[in-house]
């Protein structure tokens, strides 16, 4: 636990202030552990999902709100910290689904996407075998102004780098020229582009909103799953596509699900995202890992010997956000404690962590590649919504858990936010389904659909990593 608690206090309510109560109580007042260690802002939160969307959408509150109480500027560092998995609430998971399901709109005005600092360089990037395809691909579309990478589409699951390479396609770009000056370049996610159209539609302008995207030279589009049932959304996003591949010019987008597993998209959509280059990045192999935690541990200028990089390396198998919080813990473990980082102490202090994601699936793989695949959000999964879909969704993904990781009922329940009978319940029903190959039947925007359900399993198997 951090020491400064004071300073912890004061940076929580800056950040209230800035996010307003209700986004601050569904993310961060239960589910989350802050300290301020190695000139650097530490949120460690419940699980790969919740680290995910405040690092995606709440990362520059943050940053700001840490300049406000300390006079400096400061990184902030999201990670999973497998001992706050129960500690989220029912209704905080209910308010965390709605804020996803409206774009963590609340129930005022939509402010325009604010212009935000990107802070990924393609040359941080670590490349290993899992992700090289998608490097080179990425460093390609960078350099070039045009090249047969149009559209490129990088999915991969949660914490493997997709943000990293978009911004850094922007970072590059933004220093390039062409014969008719500045090259204009554009990162936003699908949630914002969303936002913005819905104001523009609100405010009747438009126009002015077209003019704005369809005239750059490159789009970059990240969590492109997050269009999922939008229809509007969606027409709007395929004319601007159409308009800026017409010109010539570039349009990068990455998503947690390859195209054809994102449910509720239409086919037209989909249709373009496959006449483009379609590359995966996956979990890093054991090479990429270990200079993954080198680069880390000279980022946190942390001196950390070559034995205990390894065995973190070895034994946590998941996303680099996993690797990243597993070190960040452990050298603030070491920091408080003033004892020099040693093999044994990791093992100690890491055996929690270690326990829970000794697997090369974790529970955030498998409910971010179920979730696209039914056009729904891992928050739903973690909510009390009982709809069909959502009940149908969470089932898999329990059903998954069991048979791909170590995980136990009771575990599988605290990282859903479920107690351990409505996981076996579950688990029960997608084994029974299995047995007989009934039909699972679930709703879509343009109808119901059905399966059978081990073509059903047999699909969304094969979309894990």
């Amino acid at each position: 636990m951090c020491a400064q608690n004071d300073l912890v206090g004061t940076f929580l309510s800056a950040v209230q202030t800035r996010l307003g109560p209700q986004k601050f109580n569904a993310w961060f007042k239960h589910g989350t552990r802050v300290c301020f260690e190695d000139g650097h802002v530490k949120v460690g939160a419940a699980n790969p999902f919740v680290a995910g969307w405040i690092e995606s959408h709440f990362a520059e509150a943050l940053r700001t709100a840490a300049r406000e109480v300390t006079h400096r500027r400061l990184d902030v560092l999201v990670n999973v910290d497998p001992e706050l998995s129960g500690r989220l609430r029912k209704g905080q998971l209910d308010a965390q689904a709605r804020l996803v399901a409206r774009g963590t709109a609340g129930r005022g005005r939509r402010e325009p996407t604010p212009r935000v600092r990107l802070r990924h360089k393609l040359e941080d990037f670590v490349v290993g075998p899992p992700n090289e395809l998608a490097f080179s691909a990425a460093a390609a579309v960078a350099k070039a102004e045009k090249t047969a990478f149009n559209p490129l589409f990088i999915h991969g699951t949660c914490g493997v780098g997709k943000t990293h390479l978009l911004q850094g396609i922007c970072n590059a770009v933004a220093g390039r020229r062409d014969a008719g000056g500045p090259v204009t370049c554009k990162y936003l996610t699908a949630e914002q582009f969303t936002n913005e159209f819905v104001e523009t539609l609100r405010r009747k302008k438009l126009d002015g909103f077209r003019a704005t995207y369809r005239r750059l030279d490159v789009l970059v589009i990240d969590d492109v799953h997050f269009l999922a049932a939008k229809k509007a959304t969606q027409e709007e996003f395929l004319h601007t596509f159409n308009t800026i591949e017409s010109a010539g010019n570039q349009v990068v987008m990455a998503s947690d699900a390859a195209p054809r597993m994102i449910g509720h998209l239409t086919e037209q959509l989909v249709s373009r995202f496959l006449a483009g280059m379609v590359v995966r990045i996956d979990p890093p192999d054991p090479a990429t890992r270990m200079k993954i935690l080198q680069r880390v541990s000279e980022r946190l200028k942390a001196n950390v010997p070559t034995t205990v990089l390894d065995y973190i390396a070895q034994h946590i198998r998941g996303s680099v956000r996993e690797l990243e919080g597993a070190l960040v813990k452990l050298t603030a473990l070491a920091g408080l404690s003033r004892e020099p980082i040693t093999l044994a102490l990791a093992r100690d202090a890491l055996a929690e962590h270690l326990a829970q994601t000794d697997s090369a699936l974790t529970m955030g793989d498998i409910e971010t590649a179920v979730a696209a695949f039914f056009g729904v959000t891992p928050a739903d999964l973690h909510s009390t919504r009982r709809t069909h879909t959502v009940s149908l969704a969470r089932s898999i993904a329990m059903h998954f858990a069991r048979r791909h990781t170590p995980m136990s009922f009771p575990e599988i329940g605290r990282f859903m936010g479920k107690n351990h009978s409505s996981v076996v319940l579950a688990v029960q029903r997608v084994e029974k389904a299995l047995a007989g190959n009934a039909d699972c039947r679930w709703i879509t925007p343009a109808g119901p659909k059905s399966m059978p359900a081990r073509a059903l399993l047999r699909l969304l198997t094969e979309q894990l990593p």
